[in-house]
């Protein structure tokens, strides 16, 4: 290259660098800090007048009502006092917590920016899917005082409107536009998520409703020719089967249906009509269940089942005094209420309390003289003092008791068999059969626990006989009830004749 070359670049060079010196000198300028705060209020989705003094960062909106048009439905939801958000419009019902929370949030913390058209025509309008918004919505609002009042303040109620257009492909950004501002911005496309809701997504889709076992008094469940009502013990967890048969009811079972209940969730919501419900078969339903409560209207259950093109349908119908739901709900609720009578049976082998139990007389079987044990301690506090009366006097292990008490508490049937049969004996089970007996202070027999002979094909499983009238199937794996009185007692076990020398 020549010198005067060399000399030309030399200077293209130093121009480059002097007029990027300069426009960086410009463009960092410090932005004035009152014009930063109402740049980024321009660009926040939810942008109230500000009311707020200078210098102090603004109060987060509390909003109190909320008009969705998204979907083609048009939704209306309302913060009730103690927060809770309700459905108003097309119809009256709880709102889905997690949706409404995403919505809240997005309107709050989302920006719009950056600018990407500021005096769009039609034509752009169209373009941006803004002339007839994919989705629009309306929120209203208030900025609580420093005390968090000022909902009936009027200088600080807000109402902002909100249109969504399309999405930009290239990014994933949603086109969007406030009522009043003329300018199209470009949102995260989060935002389309959590504001592009209908009806059915913002309303709550536990149709069952939340039961809770405090609350009823009772059960009654009418289901394809048979039935069953269970009754609850009021003030404690227990519960009774008192139809078909008098029973003790398994309160964790009634629980876990309690639970089910109010997890199903509603796949539809079908118009609510008198033609829908014949439609749908509710004149003849599969499941009539009533739940009584300690107070208020009782609740009133339905499940009814339709076929449609070779697909069958199962719909739910609550009411509650002058309120209703219809929907649609996964086959599997049918199964939740539709069952043997049995299910509901307490499955404990053993009814008894553990503070009324002062004496224990185990029964090794097989001709041995039983074991008997008694509680020495003084009155009904709770206190323990075991020992060992016969045939061996001696004191007992505590914690070897207390654990044969707790795992007898706790034995639990794997299934039913026969009630009441007349013969016990091709069970196994007779007066001679191992078990235990555990007495009242006065003498009288609290429950008893006869083991019988193995289950066929399930050697795992020995038939038993316990505080109820059925033969049970019961595993007895960790149960190893005493064969002796030295099994008990804190004395050195009696060597037996195979460990002689």
């Amino acid at each position: 290259m020549s010198a005067p070359a060399k000399s030309l670049v030399a200077l293209l060079i130093l121009g480059a660098g002097g007029l990027g010196l300069y426009a960086w000198s410009t463009t960092r300028r410090p932005t004035p800090p009152k014009a930063v705060e109402q740049h980024a209020a321009s660009e926040q989705l939810f942008a109230p007048r500000a009311s707020h003094p200078q210098g102090t960062k603004a109060p987060a909106p509390v909003f109190t009502h909320i008009t969705v048009r998204a979907q083609g439905t048009t939704t209306e939801l309302t913060r009730e006092p103690k927060g809770e958000w309700r459905l108003v419009s097309p119809v009256r019902t709880r709102a889905e917590a997690a949706a409404v929370e995403a919505l809240l949030e997005t309107l709050e913390s989302s920006s719009a920016s950056p600018v990407v058209n500021e005096a769009p025509t039609d034509a752009d309008l169209e373009k941006y899917g803004l002339r007839s918004p994919v989705f629009t919505v309306t929120a209203q609002a208030y900025l609580p005082d420093a005390s968090g009042g000022g909902v009936d303040d009027p200088s600080r109620q807000h109402t902002v409107t909100l249109h969504g257009g399309i999405e930009n492909t290239f990014d994933g950004s949603v086109y969007v536009r406030r009522e009043g501002d003329p300018k199209v911005y470009a949102a995260q496309g989060s935002v389309r998520w959590s504001l592009d809701k209908d009806t059915f997504a913002l309303r709550s889709k536990e149709i069952l409703g939340d039961l809770e076992t405090a609350s009823l008094v009772s059960i009654d469940v009418r289901a394809r020719g048979r039935g069953y009502l269970l009754e609850h013990d009021v003030g404690t967890p227990r519960w009774r089967l008192t139809k078909p048969v008098a029973e003790r009811a398994d309160e964790s079972r009634v629980s876990a249906l309690l639970k089910a209940l109010k997890e199903q969730r509603a796949l539809s919501f079908p118009e609510d009509s008198a033609t829908s419900r014949r439609k749908l078969g509710f004149e003849s339903p599969l499941v009539d269940a009533r739940f009584t409560l300690r107070t208020g209207e009782p609740v009133r259950i339905r499940l009814a089942q339709v076929t449609e093109e070779g697909a069958s349908r199962i719909h739910a119908l609550r009411e509650q005094g002058s309120d209703a739901v219809l929907g649609e709900v996964p086959e599997s609720t049918l199964a939740m209420l539709d069952v043997d009578v049995r299910e509901w049976k307490d499955r404990h082998v053993l009814s008894f309390r553990r503070e009324e139990v002062r004496r224990v007389v185990f029964h090794p079987g097989g001709g041995a003289a039983p074991i008997t044990l008694v509680n020495q301690a003084q009155g009904d506090a709770g206190t323990e003092a075991w020992h060992v009366e016969s045939p061996t006097p001696g004191k007992a292990q505590h914690f070897r008791v207390v654990s044969l008490l707790r795992a007898l508490g706790s034995l639990k049937a794997t299934a039913f068999g026969e009630a009441r049969p007349k013969n016990w004996a091709k069970y196994g089970i007779s007066d001679t059969s191992p078990g235990v007996r555990l007495l009242h202070q006065d003498g009288h027999e609290l429950t008893r626990l006869w083991v019988g002979s193995p289950v066929p094909e399930s050697p795992d499983l020995s038939h038993a006989r316990g505080s109820g009238p059925e033969v049970l199937e019961v595993s007895f794996d960790g149960l190893d009830l005493p064969r002796r009185a030295e099994d008990l007692t804190d004395a050195l076990p009696v060597p037996s004749e195979a460990d002689a020398p």
